[in-house]
């Protein structure tokens, strides 16, 4: 957001700098600088105001193309090419690590990227999912009661901080606007089964600062 006033502190020579091309101000203060100087007495003709008014304009959808670019960067593209190469979803990989630890979802973008032979960034999320993990255990956990309800404790920022880091290593290594077909779900219900039943015998030790493994105690015992 533009600061109206920091633009007022600037001398007429500064605020023309806004109004010229290729300059990197974004369009609202082009806006309110040609509104500043037509209050100071500066008086444009309808060439120059029509020239501001393009300006604006040509600003305003550059950065709605630039959202859009990058909107389409964290999408999931999938398709029903047989020909494309079959990933785990991006949404698979959250729900994986959100409600059961980075380790599946670090298991998950390590084979994407296996497949798509981005080997330095797969066992970079490999590593990425382990190492949270044990940081949760031995740094987190000591600042966190586990019996505080979810909503109200930052515990959840910090889980949601280890799944958008893995998120980000499959974006960013993943080539843009990837076609691929969705892999099957059959070893991503095994892993997180299997975390599951880790979350039981385990869960003092390393999970009891997750609010799906506070469920699953709490149903059997």
């Amino acid at each position: 957001m533009v600061n109206r006033s920091v633009l007022r502190k600037l001398s007429d020579l500064e605020l023309e700098k806004y109004l010229q091309e290729g300059n990197r101000f974004v369009p609202e203060a082009v806006q309110i600088a040609f509104e500043i100087l037509e209050e100071r007495g500066r008086i444009f003709t309808e060439q120059e105001k029509i020239a501001v008014q393009q300006l604006i304009q040509h600003k305003k959808e550059a950065e709605e193309a630039q959202q859009a670019e990058e909107r389409e960067t964290w999408k999931d593209h999938i398709t029903d090419d047989p020909d494309a190469v079959k990933l785990y979803t991006r949404i698979t990989i959250l729900v994986s690590t959100v409600f059961f630890s980075p380790i599946p979802g670090a298991i998950l973008v390590f084979l994407n990227l296996i497949k798509l032979k981005k080997y330095l960034a797969a066992f970079s999320a490999l590593a990425f999912g382990f190492v949270f993990f044990i940081l949760q255990k031995y740094v987190l956990l000591a600042h966190f009661d586990p019996d505080t309800p979810s909503r109200y404790s930052p515990e959840m920022g910090v889980i949601a901080l280890g799944a958008l880091g893995l998120i980000l290593i499959s974006v960013l290594a993943t080539p843009k606007k990837l076609p691929y077909r969705e892999e099957s779900y059959v070893l991503p219900v095994i892993l997180c089964a299997a975390t599951g039943v880790l979350m039981f015998f385990y869960y003092q030790e390393w999970f009891s600062y997750y609010p799906f493994a506070r469920i699953i105690h709490m149903f059997i015992n």
